[in-house]
C-alpha cells in the first residue's frame, strides 16, 4: 500500500456525523487518497432521533452499498412509484380534521440516526482513521504546502484539503469566514469584511423542537388503534406549532417531534441552552386543546429533549482555498422538509466525486475541484434551505408570509378550501425531493471538471 506522504491527496474531515462519515465512505472508494477523521466528541454517538431520506439522497446510499443493511433497520419499504406518505390533520381543536395525504414518487425512508451512523461505521474501511476528542481550534493555509490544523488539546496535524463537517457551530466555518474577512480588510473593504463575519454565528429560527422516542408497545397498550401505529406517519398541524410522529427502528419506537413556532422571533438570539432534557410540561401547554390523538401521544412522552433550531445565514461560498464546508456547517436548515441529512449526503457525494477524479491533485484542487463543488452545491442547498423554511410556515397553517388570514375565522367551506390549497402548496414546495435526481448534479460536476 502506498504511504500517506506519496498519496495523491491527504484529506482531513472535521466531524463524524452523517455528512462527515458519508463523505469519508464515498471518498474511500479512491485508494490513492488518504483520509483522517477528527471528531470533537469523546465517542462516536449520534445525537437525535429520526431522519428521513428521500429518493435523491437514497441514490447515493445505493451507490455506496448501504442499501441492504439500512433496509434491515427500517419499516419503510422501497417503492419506486406513487407512495402515500404523511397524513396531514388540522389538530388544534377538539375534533381534528384530516385534510391531505402527501403522495411522493418513491419512498421517504425513515431511520433512527444512530442506526444510520452505525451502518456507515460498519462499512467504513480501516484505512479511514478516526480520532475522537479532537476539537479544531484553528487552521492555517498558505498558497503552497500543507494546511496546518491546531486542536484544542494542543496537538497538530496537516492535510492537503480540509473539509468542515462539524455542524451548525462549525469551527471550520469560522475559519473560512475569518480568512475571507482578513482578505477583504487587506484590500480595504471594511464593510465587506464586517458583512462576512455576520455569517459566523448561527441564528435562531424562532422554532423550538421537543423530541422523544416512544416505545411502540407503550402506545399500543394505551391506544391499539392509534393511527401512528398503522400509517407511514402523521403530522398534526396548528397555528402555534405542529407535531410529527412516525415509526422507526423496525417499528419498535415512535419518533415524535413537537414544534413550538414563533415566527416573529426568526433571526433573533435564543436565550438559554440550545439542547437540554426537559419535562413534558415545558411544551405541552401549546397543545392543551388539541385533538385526543395528540393528547394520547403526549401522555406517552418521557424526558423529551428540547432543541432550539438554529440555522446559518446563507454565504456566498462553501469554499476558501483548499478548505470546503459540507452539511450543517455550510447550510444548517430547519427540519421542516426532512432534508438536512439528505443535503449533507448530496454534498458528500459531489465533493467525493470531484476530489476523487483522476485529474484532481494538490496543484489544482483549489481552483478546479473545490470550485466545481461550490458551484453545484452552494446554490442548490440554499434553495432547499428556503423551501424548508417555507414548509415551516405552511405547517403552522400560514399560506402567506405574514399570516394575515386566520383560518379559524373562516366559514367551514372556506376553511376546507384553504386547507386544500395549503396541501397543494406543501406538495409544490416539496416535490423537488422526489421529482429530481442527483444524477443531474453529478453529471454537471464532472462536465465542469473536465471542460
Amino acid at each position: 500500500m502506498t504511504s500517506a506522504n506519496t498519496k495523491r491527496l491527504q484529506v482531513a474531515i472535521c466531524g463524524a456525523g452523517i455528512g462527515g462519515l458519508t463523505f469519508a465512505l464515498a471518498l474511500s472508494r479512491y485508494p490513492d487518497i488518504d483520509i483522517e477523521i477528527y471528531e470533537s466528541a469523546r465517542a462516536l454517538t449520534e445525537v437525535g432521533a429520526g431522519i428521513g431520506i428521500f429518493p435523491r439522497p437514497w441514490k447515493v446510499i445505493k451507490m455506496l452499498g448501504l442499501e441492504e443493511d439500512l433496509l434491515q433497520v427500517t419499516e419503510t419499504a422501497i417503492v419506486d412509484g406513487s407512495v402515500s406518505g404523511f397524513r396531514y390533520r388540522k389538530s388544534d381543536q377538539y375534533e381534528g380534521k384530516a385534510f391531505f395525504t402527501l403522495v411522493t414518487q418513491g419512498s421517504l425512508m425513515l431511520f433512527h440516526r444512530a442506526d444510520y451512523q452505525q451502518t456507515l461505521l460498519s462499512h467504513l474501511p480501516k484505512r479511514c482513521r478516526t480520532h475522537c476528542s479532537k476539537r479544531l481550534r484553528s487552521y492555517t493555509q498558505r498558497q503552497s504546502g500543507p494546511i496546518e490544523l491546531s486542536f484544542e488539546d494542543g496537538t497538530m496535524a496537516s492535510c492537503d484539503v480540509l473539509v468542515g463537517a462539524d455542524g451548525v457551530k462549525s469551527a471550520v466555518r469560522a475559519g473560512v469566514l475569518g480568512e475571507k474577512a482578513r482578505w477583504a480588510k487587506g484590500e480595504g473593504k471594511w464593510k465587506e469584511a464586517a458583512e462576512i463575519l455576520q455569517h459566523v454565528d448561527p441564528i435562531w429560527s424562532g422554532a423550538t423542537a421537543y423530541r422523544a422516542l416512544i416505545p411502540a408497545q407503550k402506545l399500543q397498550a394505551i391506544a391499539p388503534n392509534h393511527q401512528v401505529l398503522h400509517t407511514p406517519g402523521v403530522q398534526y398541524l396548528g397555528k402555534q406549532g405542529y407535531i410529527i410522529a412516525y415509526r422507526i427502528s423496525g417499528g419498535k419506537f415512535i419518533n415524535l417531534v413537537a414544534f413550538v413556532v414563533q415566527h416573529h422571533l426568526e433571526n433573533t438570539t435564543f436565550n438559554g441552552p440550545w439542547m437540554s432534557t426537559v419535562d413534558v410540561s415545558a411544551f405541552s401547554s401549546t397543545f392543551t386543546h388539541w385533538e385526543p390523538d395528540v393528547q394520547i401521544l403526549l401522555s406517552c412522552v418521557e424526558k423529551p429533549m428540547q432543541w432550539a433550531i438554529h440555522t446559518v445565514r446563507p454565504m456566498q461560498s462553501f469554499v476558501s482555498g483548499r478548505v470546503a464546508l459540507l452539511g450543517d456547517a455550510a447550510h444548517s436548515m430547519t427540519p421542516h422538509q426532512g432534508s438536512g441529512a439528505g443535503q449533507a449526503i448530496e454534498d458528500a457525494c459531489i465533493l467525493a466525486a470531484v476530489l476523487g477524479h483522476p485529474s484532481t491533485d494538490r496543484t489544482n484542487v483549489a481552483h478546479r475541484a473545490l470550485r466545481v463543488y461550490d458551484s453545484i452545491r452552494c446554490p442548490y442547498a440554499y434553495r432547499v434551505m428556503e423551501a424548508s423554511r417555507i414548509n415551516g410556515r405552511y405547517f403552522t397553517l400560514r399560506l402567506d408570509e405574514d399570516g394575515a388570514i386566520d383560518i379559524d375565522k373562516l366559514p367551514p367551506k372556506q376553511q376546507w378550501e384553504y386547507l386544500q390549497r395549503l396541501g397543494h402548496a406543501i406538495v409544490k414546495n416539496w416535490e423537488w425531493a422526489w421529482t429530481t435526481s442527483i444524477d443531474t448534479a453529478l453529471q454537471e460536476a464532472l462536465r465542469l471538471l473536465e471542460s
